[in-house]
């Protein structure tokens, strides 16, 4: 059966769909009560002046504390990429908070995991990074997305063939 080239673009187009469907990131539901599209520094400089925004934010974690009645993560802000992942790099614009009343599993949401988060800005704290003050943006969450680990640094997405064999 030969295989015309009308119908390979038509599989080569549900392909492509497959596979950006495969790393699906915040839902499109939650992505729709996104409310602030503004700046990370604006936020983190005037927090009252957004509170009850809803932000769309990822980055990398630095730390994940749980306890009886919350769970706190804080993220190394870094830009998002596609379906919202966040990028590698040393492109930091801050930190901030995610506070759920929800366990958020230390031993899954831990050091150097990428996360992405649409939640509620409801304030911030100030705590110290060594001897410098720094003010973190505090988020309540919607909708949480942790990402799988990419043990190589490169694009999410593999391509192999044969045994042991990969391009």
């Amino acid at each position: 059966m030969m295989i015309s080239k009308k119908n390979s673009y038509f599989f080569g187009i549900i392909f492509i769909v497959f596979v950006a469907a495969c790393t699906k990131g915040i839902s499109k539901q939650a992505r729709s009560q996104v409310t602030y599209t503004g700046d990370f520094s604006e936020l983190q400089s005037n927090p009252d002046d957004h509170k009850d925004e809803v932000v769309l934010l990822g980055g990398k974690i630095i730390d994940t504390k749980a306890n009886a009645n919350s769970s706190e993560i804080v993220v190394l802000k870094l830009p998002l990429g596609g379906s919202d992942r966040p990028q590698v790099g040393d492109q930091s614009k801050g930190r901030f908070l995610i506070r759920s009343k929800q366990l958020l599993d230390p031993a899954l949401y831990r050091k150097g995991m990428a996360i992405t988060v649409v939640g509620r800005l409801v304030g911030n704290e100030t705590r110290a990074i060594d001897e410098f003050k720094y003010n973190y943006p505090l988020i309540e969450p919607m909708e949480v997305k942790l990402w799988a680990e990419n043990r190589y640094g490169g694009p999410s997405v593999h391509f192999g063939f044969g045994v042991l064999k990969s391009f």
